[in-house]
C-alpha cells in the first residue's frame, strides 16, 4: 500500500532531508548507520543492518548504550509482525529488605544493574532472522573499537556530562576518560578491550556473556564492589519473544512491546486522542498540542499506577487499552482547561533507537539503552563492559506491582514502535529515544506522520513538548511562543528548556513505507543520519 505524503516541506529548523530508497537504515550515529547499510550491501537483510548498526553503537555511542545494556525490537519478516523483550531481571537477592537496608535504589553502582540483555536481543534476533554469520555483523562495531573512531560533536558534549558525574564510579575512568578527560569532539577514541569482548560475544553466540568467561568477571566484578549478582543470575537469562500490543489509530493499528515496556501509554494516549477526533485542529496549533498533553497526562498516570513485569500486573494490557476505557479516560479531558489527573480504574476484563529496511519488506524497529546517560557508571575492568542502571526503574513502595523483588524486570522507559495499515500491511518503524520522553514521542510522531501526513524528516524535526508530572510541560525553545503563552492561559505550567535541556526530547527515527521504496528520516537533535540505496 502506498502512502501519499500529504506534506512534503521542512517547515521547522533543520539542515536535513527525507532519504528515500528500497533499503535504509537510520540510527542517531553516522558511522552506526553506515555498519547497516554495509551489511545491506554485503547481501543481508535488515535484521543483520539492525545488529551491526546496534553492536556498532555500543563504541561510538557509548553515552546511550553499551554491551550491558538491555533491548527490544519488534520485526516485521515480510509475513508477520514478531516483539522481542530481552530486557534483563534483577539479580536473586534483590529483595525489598536488602535495599531497606541501602536505604532505597541507587542510580550508580552495582547496586542498580540488573542482568543485561541486550547481548541476548542480537543472538535472538540474528538466529531467527539473519542471513549474515554473526561474526560478520559485529565486524564493523569490532574494526572502530580497535582502531578508533573521530568522536562526534553531541556525543562528545554528553560523554563530558557523564564523566562529571560517573568518573568515580568503578572501572568507569579507565575506560571511558582516556588521559583523565571525555575525548573531544573530533578526537580518535579507542577501547581494545570492547573490541575483544565483542569478538568473544560474536565467536560463542552471547554463551560467553551468559554463561563463560564475560560472566565470571562480570560477577567477580560485583562482588568485589558490593553487589550481588551471580553466576546462576546471568545463565538464568533469557529473550522473550513476547508478541506486540495494539492500538487502533485512524486508518492504522499501532504496535509497542507488551509491558514491562512504557509503550502502552502511547497506545493509551493514541487511543483517546482518537476517540476525541484528533488531527481536525491546525497540527501546531494550541488545541490539538492541548489535547496531546492531556491524554498523555491520563496515560501517565495509569502507567505509573499498573505498569511492571507483566507477571505481577494486577490489570492486563487489554484492560488498559479497553476502548470504553478510553472512552471514559478521554471524557475527563477539558478542551479548555489543564488538569492534573490520577490514575483510573480498568475494569477486568542516555537510549539509542534505529530502524532499519529492506527490499524484501523486511522491517525492523530496534532500541537498545543504558537508562541514565551511560548507566550505573560501572564498567568491568579489561572489558569495555558498561552496565546499565536498570534497577533504578523499580519502586521499594511495599505492594506496589512495579515493587523491587527478586527475578523481576523492571518497568522500562525504552520501547520500539511499529504502525500497520488497516488491512494488516507494514506501514512504519519508528521510536523517540529519551526515558519518559519516549512514549510521548511516539505520540507525536505518529500523529504528525499517520494523522497529519507529515513526512518523517518533518516529524522529527519539529519541537516538542514533554509532560513533567502535575500541569508542568516542557517545551523546546524553537516551540511556537504564541502557543506558549495560550497554554498558559490554559493552565499548563509551561517551562521553556534551553541547554542541555534539548537532549531530554529525545532523538527520534522513522522508517516509512511508500509502495516499493521507504522514506526516512533522522532527528537533528542528534549525531546521527538516514542513509540509503
Amino acid at each position: 500500500m502506498t502512502n501519499l505524503i500529504k506534506d512534503w516541506t521542512l517547515p521547522y529548523a533543520s539542515n536535513r532531508s527525507p532519504v528515500l530508497g528500497r533499503n535504509v537504515v537510520s540510527t542517531s550515529q553516522p558511522l552506526a548507520a553506515q555498519a547497516g547499510l554495509s551489511m545491506l550491501l554485503a547481501g543481508g537483510n535488515a535484521v543483520d543492518a539492525a545488529l551491526a548498526a546496534a553492536m556498532t553503537l555500543t563504541v561510538v555511542e557509548p553515552t546511550g548504550c553499551g554491551i550491558g545494556s538491555d533491548g527490544f525490537a519488534i520485526v516485521w519478516d515480510g509475513k508477520e509482525l514478531h516483539g522481542l523483550n530481552a530486557s534483563g531481571r534483577s539479580p536473586a537477592g534483590w529483595t525489598p529488605d536488602y535495599f531497606a537496608q541501602l536505604g532505597g535504589i541507587p542510580e550508580k553502582g552495582w547496586n542498580a544493574v540488573t542482568v543485561p540483555g541486550a547481548v541476548s536481543a542480537w543472538v535472538a534476533l540474528s538466529k531467527r532472522f539473519g542471513k549474515l554469520p554473526f561474526t560478520q555483523v559485529a565486524r564493523p562495531a569490532i574494526d572502530y573499537a580497535r582502531n578508533g573512531f573521530p568522536v562526534s560533536p553531541t556525543i562528545a558534549t554528553l560523554w563530558e556530562l557523564g564523566g562529571k558525574k560517573l568518573g568515580d564510579q568503578p572501572g568507569f575512568a579507565e575506560c571511558f576518560l582516556p588521559g583523565g578527560h571525555a575525548p573531544r569532539a573530533g578526537e580518535v577514541f579507542r577501547s581494545e578491550a570492547h573490541a575483544r569482548t565483542l569478538e568473544e560475544i560474536a565467536e560463542t553466540m552471547g554463551e560467553s556473556f551468559y554463561r563463560g568467561a564475560l560472566a565470571r568477571k562480570m560477577v567477580e566484578h560485583s562482588r568485589a564492589c558490593g553487589g550481588v549478582m551471580s553466576e546462576e543470575d546471568l545463565a538464568a537469562h533469557q529473550a522473550d519473544w513476547v508478541g506486540t500490543v495494539s492500538q487502533k489509530f485512524g486508518d492504522s493499528v499501532i504496535h509497542e512491546i507488551p509491558p514491562n515496556g512504557q509503550g502502552i501509554a502511547a497506545l493509551m494516549a493514541l487511543g483517546m486522542l482518537d476517540e476525541l477526533g484528533a488531527g481536525s485542529q491546525p497540527l501546531d496549533g494550541v488545541d490539538s498540542v492541548h489535547l496531546q498533553i492531556e491524554a498523555m497526562k491520563l496515560a501517565f498516570a495509569d502507567l505509573h499506577q499498573y505498569n511492571a513485569d507483566l507477571d505481577h500486573m494486577r490489570v492486563t494490557p487489554a484492560q488498559l487499552l479497553d476502548r470504553d476505557y478510553l472512552r471514559e479516560r478521554a471524557s475527563l479531558i477539558d478542551p479548555k482547561l489543564a488538569g492534573a489527573p490520577g490514575c483510573g480504574a480498568p475494569r477486568p476484563g542516555g537510549t539509542v533507537y534505529l530502524a532499519a529496511a529492506d527490499a524484501s519488506g523486511m522491517m525492523v524497529s530496534f532500541i537498545q539503552s543504558n537508562y541514565m546517560g551511560f548507566g550505573s557508571g560501572v564498567v568491568v575492568p579489561g572489558t569495555g563492559i558498561s552496565l546499565q542502571n536498570r534497577g533504578h526503574g523499580f519502586t521499594t513502595e511495599a505492594g506496589h506491582a512495579n515493587q523491587v523483588g527478586p527475578r523481576k524486570r523492571p518497568s522500562h522507559t525504552i520501547i520500539p514502535a511499529f504502525a500497520m495499515h488497516a488491512d494488516g500491511t507494514p506501514q512504519m518503524a519508528f521510536g523517540v529515544m529519551g526515558g519518559p520522553m519516549q512514549s510521548q514521542g511516539h505520540l507525536q510522531m505518529a500523529l504528525r506522520v499517520l494523522r497529519y501526513g507529515q513526512n518523517p524528516q518533518a516529524a522529527a524535526d519539529a519541537p516538542r513538548w514533554r509532560v513533567t508530572g502535575g500541569k508542568g510541560v516542557a517545551v523546546e525553545p524553537s516551540f511556537d511562543a504564541a502557543v506558549v503563552e495560550q497554554l498558559r492561559a490554559r493552565g499548563h505550567e509551561v517551562s521553556v528548556e534551553t541547554g542541555h535541556g534539548v537532549f531530554a526530547f529525545g532523538g527520534a527515527q522513522l522508517v516509512l513505507r511508500d509502495g516499493e521504496h521507504y522514506i526516512a528520516g533522522s532527528d537533528p537533535r542528534k549525531d546521527g543520519c538516514a542513509v540509503g540505496f
